[in-house]
């Protein structure tokens, strides 16, 4: 047990040492403002979900992560984007998407996917939890309950400060 331990302890502080940077790029809010990714204030947990109108597994994270964000909200100090990487062809979409479903969070727009390359996303769902501009946490597709262990992430993250 203590060997778990330790072990679990060693692999947490090297993540830290060797976690990803955000890198220096800006991209668009729906209301059109540029916005760099690299100056969000993340001294408290920032989550970023990649996704797009067209992709299911999306669609119902980010609902589900609506469901319970006011809760989480009460529990934790974080902010949460929803980057759409949905392009040309689609991206008109995004605006009506987000207001149908209430979704609080502020959504960005990467219609050309620099954001997503940039960070090495090659598959949506994808989200990133940054913390002191470092991505300290990422999870790619999405299942039910997976949201459980986002939460949990985030509450570690807030107690680091």
């Amino acid at each position: 047990m203590l060997k778990k331990i330790i072990t679990g302890c060693c692999l947490f502080f090297l993540s830290l040492n060797f976690a990803q940077e955000v890198p220096n790029i800006s991209i668009s809010t729906l209301n059109g403002e540029k916005l760099n990714v690299s100056k969000i204030d993340s001294s408290n947990p920032v989550i970023m979900s990649f996704w797009a109108t067209w992709c299911l597994p999306c669609m119902e994270e980010l609902t589900t992560i609506n469901d319970k964000y006011e809760d989480w909200q009460k529990e934790s100090k974080f902010t949460m984007y929803a980057v759409s990487t949905d392009d040309a062809r689609t991206s008109s979409k995004v605006k009506t998407v987000a207001k149908s479903k209430g979704w609080p969070y502020t959504i960005l727009l990467d219609p050309n996917q620099t954001f997503k390359r940039a960070l090495n996303i090659n598959s949506i769902p994808h989200v990133i939890l940054v913390h002191k501009g470092k991505i300290v946490y990422s999870h790619v597709g999405y299942s039910p309950g997976d949201e459980d262990e986002l939460i949990k992430k985030i509450k570690e993250y807030n107690t680091a400060n």
